[in-house]
């Protein structure tokens, strides 16, 4: 073997900061001078704001925060009386009582209750029940319809799940 033929792996060299103003980074080694940064050891915490609030414990404070949980759509033991049998959220959906069957509904007494109904949804108040019960009907508490799942968001969840 000969020396022209020696397979080397060129690095670079790393800065040698801190050796002398000539040298480049020098002096203060390219962090400024004084202050909390400079200093060795020095690492102050991911969102630290110098003492002051942070952001992220601040924004929910801020004057017009708004919370993004989609509230319960309310209906009324009064609007039952149009329907006849069993009463679900698709039922309700499809009278354009609620907006659509993916909601979360709550029953809630406003208004007397003659007929008989089975009642199949996510929440209703103490008294709600009750009125059902009285009218000789039943109430069954059921989980919030999850919507149907798009090809494409199928395709990326599959995706994932093979990985």
């Amino acid at each position: 073997m000969k020396y022209h033929e020696l397979n080397t792996i060129k690095k670079k060299q790393g800065n040698r900061v801190g050796r002398g103003i000539a040298a480049g980074q020098g002096k203060t080694a390219g962090r400024g001078t004084k202050g909390q940064k400079s200093r060795t050891g020095s690492s102050a915490k991911p969102g630290f704001a110098g003492g002051q609030n942070p952001l992220m414990q601040k924004l929910p404070k801020l004057p017009g925060f708004t919370s993004h949980r989609t509230p319960a759509e309310n209906i009324t033991t009064g609007q039952l009386e149009q329907f006849t049998g069993t009463v679900d959220a698709n039922v309700l959906a499809q009278a354009g009582v609620i907006s659509n069957p993916f909601v979360t509904v709550k029953l809630i007494v406003k208004g007397d209750l003659t007929k008989k109904f089975t009642v199949k949804l996510p929440a209703a108040s103490q008294t709600a029940i009750a009125a059902i019960e009285a009218a000789g009907g039943t109430f069954e508490k059921t989980a919030r319809l999850s919507r149907p799942q798009t090809s494409d968001k199928q395709a990326a969840k599959n995706k994932s799940s093979k990985k």
